[in-house]
């Protein structure tokens, strides 16, 4: 089976150690903001506004359209040049409209180009940004089950 054609999402993907969170949400939901508290902490930004998403040999990869490449919107700032990953392999997603309502949520999942992910719901606490980074540099949600 051949994989399936790119999709490009209106979405802002972040990566840490080469692991990208895709960030989805309506407009205005504060998936650039996100996007720029995890910079903060570390992160890189791979794509805002519209990610390209290709699966390739089992991964699924995000790139950025080249007219935006590098380039993040800041409310009341306008556009920011950021350094920028090219690509990065998509490690989780993150449904920014959705709020997370339990403590410790169970594992959820969604299929992005025929390739099952884990699914993150907005916990919206002042510490979520720097949960996410650690998130993404490989730590478990769950110690015994790693």
């Amino acid at each position: 089976m051949s994989p399936p054609h790119p999709l490009i999402l209106h979405a802002t993907a972040v990566a840490v150690e080469g692991r990208a969170l895709l960030i989805l949400g309506a407009s205005g939901a504060g998936k650039s903001g996100l996007a720029l508290e995890m910079m903060a902490r570390g992160a890189r930004l791979v794509a805002d506004d519209r990610v390209v998403l290709t699966h390739e040999d089992g991964t699924l990869w995000a790139t950025p359209p080249a007219p935006l490449a590098g380039l993040i919107e800041a409310r009341g700032l306008g556009l920011l040049r950021a350094e920028h990953l090219p690509r990065a392999e998509v490690f989780a997603v993150l449904d920014l409209d959705t709020p997370e309502t339990d403590r410790m949520p169970p594992c959820r999942e969604i299929m992005l180009q025929s390739q099952n992910l884990p699914l993150l719901h907005n916990a919206a606490h002042p510490y979520f940004p720097a949960a996410l980074v650690q998130y993404l540099k490989g730590a478990t949600r769950d110690p015994q089950h790693g």
